[in-house]
């Protein structure tokens, strides 16, 4: 097994407030000890051309212009934030959006979709669903191209994104250019080896995840469906072509790694992993160097899925 990297140790010392455990609060508490304090660890937000909050019938959106992006026309992607299903929202993963808003010279559109236990599944898929419906619907006014959107997420929002790449594929959500999933859930079973190997000292737990899962899949037939553990799927042949980051050190990296390898023989990925790292790193960019390094790989990912971006 690889050694944690300096920069992860550091990340899981970083000073703070004394927290609870998730698995030990309730829902609106371990919300407020996350709003709390994300931004402490995270790079202070880039400027960017333009900043909205909006609506999606009564889904609230933010929408990041990056200070290089066209009036019209231009790329877009549909960023799902990660939090279990539970916590987190638009602003809590600012700080990626912004950055690969201006890296890429795009729109970045961030849904605070509905969250468990007061909404289980499938009410967070409904709400990433119907925000790329509006997207496509209201492309002209928002300035983007319709045929050039790529959706991305981390954790549960990359589970998110695993899903609506499928559906797009189905044809029951408007098409995606590509996909972009950052240490994704994709096996809602929680058996995997890394389950074992991560499941204390790491950050995200073993036991926090089956807190997320149970507020999210309260019902235990629903945690097979594919649309919960998309590594379920009958088939991955002909989503849209993928890029998939994991950590080495992270109690999700088995069910990653496997949706990673059915999606490169099944379609079209590339997938990177930092053997050394945490859940979470991304997000982590004030003590950990390798989370650029990995939101940069992101940007170079999405030109190779929109090939005018390299123009």
């Amino acid at each position: 097994m690889t050694q944690l990297d300096g920069s992860a140790r550091l990340a899981l010392e970083w000073p703070g407030d004394p927290q609870e455990p998730v698995e030990s609060c309730t829902p609106a508490l371990a919300r407020r000890q996350y709003l709390n304090s994300f931004a402490g660890i995270q790079w202070p937000l880039e400027d960017v051309a333009e900043v909205r909050e909006m609506y999606a019938g009564a889904i609230r959106l933010k929408i990041w212009r990056g200070r290089s992006a066209p009036r019209q026309a231009a790329p877009a992607m549909l960023y799902l934030h990660g939090g279990g299903f539970v916590i987190g929202a638009p602003e809590t993963h600012e700080d990626i959006c912004r950055s690969l808003a201006n890296m890429a010279g795009a729109i970045v559109v961030s849904p605070d979709y509905r969250l468990a236990p007061e909404h289980p599944f499938p009410a967070a898929i409904e709400d990433c669903a119907a925000t790329l419906v509006w997207m496509t619907d209201q492309a002209d006014a928002l300035g983007i191209d319709p045929l050039r959107i790529i959706v991305a997420g981390d954790s549960a929002g990359g589970n998110l994104a695993t899903v609506i790449a499928l559906l797009a594929r189905d044809g029951q959500v408007p098409d995606i250019i590509g996909q972009v999933l950052i240490y994704p859930v994709t096996d809602q079973l929680q058996v995997t080896d890394s389950y074992s190997r991560y499941a204390e000292g790491f950050g995200l737990t073993a036991a926090a995840m089956k807190w997320f899962r149970d507020h999210y899949l309260p019902e235990a037939g629903s945690r097979s469906d594919w649309r919960a553990s998309p590594l379920s799927a009958a088939s991955l042949t002909g989503v849209a072509p993928a890029f998939v980051i994991l950590a080495g050190h992270d109690v999700l990296f088995d069910e990653g790694a496997a949706y990673a390898e059915r999606l490169s023989s099944e379609a079209q990925a590339t997938s990177r992993t930092w053997p050394g790292q945490i859940h979470g790193f991304v997000s982590k960019r004030r003590a950990i160097p390798e989370a650029q390094e990995a939101i940069e790989a992101i940007a170079m990912a999405w030109r190779g899925m929109d090939p005018a971006l390299s123009r």
